[in-house]
């Protein structure tokens, strides 16, 4: 049972293989399902884009996986998107829809809206949440689940180091231009990540090894948007492979 006087629980996992990440990731994920419907009767899940969660929502559309999650009392959020249609190669939300969203019987998604002018799609992003969540213009919506990546550069989300979303304290999602993808983008804040039951961190390869010791060293000054990951009352969990974990 959750508990206010409950502190962050940090765990980290090691696996050899792209398959064993996914299991792993998969039976976590589970759990905290299966935790969040006994208890509120929904499980809220924020997804993030990128290479690195295919194996995951790969296994999680495969039948022995899909017939063990309630899929009807799961509701699904992006943590970010490009600014591009939802049919877009590098759209988010369609890399969750044709890798695992439309092979199961899953049928609540909210969507940031990458085809729309940023700005506005934002702003509709956080009041759709603040209307699923039923909660004030005070208040921080609690995700049960957030999965996330990690960039070489340290990045998650589209929280980078220099940018201005890395400090945003109020909002709950926000635009913004990345120099370093001369794109326009859409994010969730630290605030609201910071706010879920339980974040997890999918990082492979070991192009990751120096980023991700550095993330994981906790008595290191937190410079890395990755870094500043830290629930505040909720489980950190990183998943990841040999690779990245010894740089070989």
């Amino acid at each position: 049972m959750e508990g206010l006087s409950r502190s962050i629980h940090l765990s980290l996992h090691i696996h050899k293989t792209p398959a064993a990440m996914a299991e792993r990731a998969a039976h976590i994920l589970a759990a905290a399902c299966e935790e969040a419907v006994a208890e509120r009767g929904v499980f809220r899940i924020a997804l993030s884009g990128g290479q690195t969660p295919i194996p995951l929502f790969r296994l999680l559309a495969a039948p022995d996986w899909a017939n063990r999650l309630p899929w009807d009392k799961m509701a699904f959020f992006w943590v970010d998107e490009r600014c591009v249609g939802p049919d877009d190669p590098n759209s988010n939300y369609g890399l969750a829809r044709r890798e695992l969203l439309s092979h199961v019987p899953a049928t609540h998604f909210y969507r940031m809206r990458g085809e729309m002018d940023p700005v506005k799609a934002a702003a509709m992003y956080e009041q759709q949440m603040r209307a699923e969540f039923n909660i004030d213009q005070n208040t921080v919506p609690r995700f049960d689940f957030i999965l996330l990546g990690m960039g070489e550069d340290g990045h998650t989300g589209s929280i980078f180091s220099k940018s201005a979303a890395i400090a945003e304290k109020k909002r709950l999602a926000i635009d913004l231009f990345v120099p370093e993808r001369k794109a326009d983008r859409i994010t969730l804040t630290l605030p609201v990540i910071n706010n879920a039951r339980c974040c997890m961190f999918i990082v492979a390869g070991k192009e990751k090894h120096s980023v991700l010791t550095k993330a994981l060293d906790l008595l290191a000054e937190p410079t890395l948007p990755a870094q500043k990951v830290h629930p505040s009352i909720g489980d950190l969990i990183w998943v990841v492979d040999e690779a990245a974990a010894t740089g070989k």
